[in-house]
C-alpha cells in the first residue's frame, strides 16, 4: 500500500513536471515564431520597394517600417483585448483569459474586453508571448495595402490607417475566428456540420489585408501615367528586381514562423507537416508561375515568379496543417495561375492600379486558400478545430462537403465586412482630410521621397534608374 502510494505521488509529480516543461517549450516555440514573422516586415519592405520606382523608394520603405510601430501601439492599447480577451490555451501555459465578452455571449461573441494595454491580474509570460505572436500577424495585415497604394498615398493618411488597422480593422475578424467568436462556431452551432477554420491566416491575415488593398487602391485611383487616354494600361516597372527577389526569400523564411508556429505547441509534431507543406506550395507556385507567364508572354517575368511564390505561400496558409503534400503542390500551382490571371484582370479590366499585385497575391489567393480547406483537407488532423466530433478537418476529397460551406461563409464575411470597413474608412478619411488621402500631383511626379525630406538615392541614380 505504501509503495503504491509512493509510486502514485511520484508519477503525479513527474507528470506535472513534464506538463510544465511542455508548456515552457511551447512558449519558446511561439516567441521564436513571432520573431520570424516580425522579420517578414523586412521582406515586405524589400519586395514593395523593389517593385516601385526609385523616386518613391524612401517613402515606400518607410511605410513598411512605420506600420510595424503604428499597428503595434494600437494593438497594444485596444486591438489585442478586443480580439483575444477571451482566449486561453493550456498547452503553452495560457490558462486564464484576460477578459470576457464585450459584445455578445456564448457562441455569438463579437468582441472581447479586458486586459487593456496588457494590464490586469492575468497578464502572464504566456499571455505576453501570445500577444507578441498575434501582433506580428496583425502587422502583416496592416502592411499589405502599402503595396497596392504605393507611389501616391499621402503620408499622414497612411499613419491613420496603421492606427485604425491595429485598433479596429484587424481585431474584428481576429475576434470572430481565432479569438473564439461567432464565425468559428456558427456553422457547427446551426447543426450544418463543421465550423470555419483558418490554420494560420489565409483569410484572417491575407484576405483581410487584400480586401483593404482593393478598397484603398480604388479610392486613391491609378498613378499618374498608368493609363493612356484610351484606357490602355502602360508599364511602370519597378527599379530593383534583385531587391524584390531577396525580399521574397526573406518572406519564405519568415513564413515558417507564420505557419509552423501556429500549432502554438512544440509538442505537436504536426508543425513538421505544416513547414514542409508551406515550402512545397511556395516552390510549386514559383515554378508554375514561371511556366505560365512564359506560355502567356514568351518571357520568364521575374516579377511574376516572385508573386507566384508568394501566391503559393498565401494559399497554403489556411490548409497547411490539414492537407497532404500532393495537395500542397496542387494548391501552390493553382494559386500561381490565379495570381497571374487576376493581376491582368485587375489591371486591364477593372483598371485598378496595384504596383505590387497585393490585391491578387493576398486577396484572391487568400480566398482560394480558405476554400482549399473545404476541398483538400483529408481528415488526418484537427480534431476539435472546427467544432465537430470528427477525427479531423475533412474536405470534399474525404467525403465532407459541409466544410466547404463553412469556408465559403468565412470568405464571404471577410469580403463583405472587412471590405466595407476599409472602403468606408478610406472614403471617410478622403472626405475629411484636406486635399484628400492622395499625395499632390507635384509630389507624385517629383517622387514621394519629397514628402520624407530625403531621397533613397542620389540625383544621379534617380536619373539613371528611373529616367525622370
Amino acid at each position: 500500500m505504501v509503495i503504491q502510494l509512493f509510486i502514485h505521488k511520484t508519477w503525479g509529480i513527474m507528470n506535472s513536471d513534464v506538463t510544465v516543461l511542455g508548456a515552457q517549450i511551447s512558449l519558446l516555440w511561439v516567441v521564436i515564431g513571432a520573431a520570424l514573422v516580425i522579420f517578414m516586415q523586412a521582406g515586405f519592405a524589400l519586395v514593395e520597394t523593389g517593385f516601385c520606382r526609385a523616386k518613391h523608394a524612401a517613402h515606400v520603405v518607410s511605410t513598411n517600417f512605420a506600420v510595424f510601430g503604428l499597428g503595434f501601439v494600437a494593438f497594444f492599447f485596444f486591438g489585442f483585448p478586443l480580439a483575444f480577451g477571451g482566449f486561453s490555451y493550456g498547452a503553452m501555459g495560457l490558462d486564464n483569459p484576460v477578459g470576457e465578452a464585450l459584445i455578445g455571449s456564448g457562441n455569438w461573441v463579437f468582441a472581447w474586453g479586458g486586459g487593456w494595454a496588457l494590464s490586469g491580474p492575468n497578464i502572464t509570460p504566456a499571455l505576453l508571448g501570445f500577444f507578441l505572436y498575434m501582433t506580428a500577424f496583425m502587422d502583416t495585415t496592416a502592411t499589405i495595402p502599402t503595396g497596392s497604394m504605393a507611389e501616391r498615398w499621402r503620408w499622414n493618411s497612411f499613419v491613420q490607417w496603421g492606427l485604425f488597422c491595429g485598433s479596429i480593422y484587424y481585431p474584428v475578424i481576429a475576434a470572430w475566428t481565432w479569438g473564439g467568436g461567432w464565425l468559428s462556431k456558427t456553422w457547427a452551432t446551426m447543426s450544418l456540420g463543421a465550423g470555419y477554420v483558418d490554420f494560420a491566416g489565409s483569410g484572417v491575415v491575407h484576405m483581410t489585408g487584400g480586401v483593404a488593398a482593393l478598397a484603398g487602391a480604388t479610392v486613391l485611383g491609378p498613378r499618374i501615367g498608368k493609363y493612356s487616354s484610351d484606357g490602355k494600361s502602360l508599364p511602370m516597372p519597378g527599379h530593383h528586381l534583385p531587391m524584390a527577389m531577396l525580399g521574397t526569400f526573406i518572406l519564405l523564411f519568415g513564413w515558417f514562423g507564420f505557419n509552423a508556429a501556429s500549432t502554438l505547441s512544440a509538442t505537436d509534431v504536426q508543425f513538421a507537416t505544416v513547414a514542409t507543406n508551406t515550402a512545397i506550395a511556395g516552390a510549386f507556385g514559383a515554378v508554375v508561375a514561371m511556366l505560365w507567364i512564359m506560355r502567356r508572354s514568351g518571357k520568364p517575368n521575374p516579377a511574376m515568379m516572385i508573386n507566384g511564390m508568394l501566391a503559393g505561400l498565401v494559399a497554403i496558409t489556411a490548409p497547411c496543417a490539414f492537407v497532404a503534400p500532393w495537395a500542397a503542390a496542387a494548391i501552390g500551382s493553382i494559386a500561381a495561375v490565379l495570381v497571374i490571371e487576376s493581376t491582368y484582370f485587375v489591371e486591364e479590366r477593372l483598371r485598378i492600379d496595384d504596383p505590387c499585385g497585393a490585391i491578387s497575391v493576398h486577396g484572391i489567393c487568400g480566398m482560394f486558400g480558405l476554400l482549399s480547406v473545404g476541398v483538400f483537407a483529408n481528415g488526418s488532423y484537427g480534431a476539435g478545430w472546427n467544432g465537430s466530433d470528427s477525427a479531423g478537418v475533412s474536405g470534399i476529397i474525404d467525403g465532407d462537403w459541409s466544410q466547404l460551406g463553412a469556408q465559403a461563409l468565412g470568405a464571404l464575411t471577410i469580403l463583405v465586412v472587412n471590405f466595407g470597413l476599409s472602403f468606408g474608412f478610406f472614403k471617410l478619411q478622403n472626405r475629411l482630410t484636406k486635399g484628400g488621402i492622395r499625395s499632390s500631383a507635384a509630389d507624385e511626379i517629383a517622387g514621394l521621397d519629397s514628402e520624407m525630406g530625403v531621397s533613397a538615392y542620389t540625383e544621379f541614380e534617380l536619373v539613371r534608374h528611373d529616367g525622370s
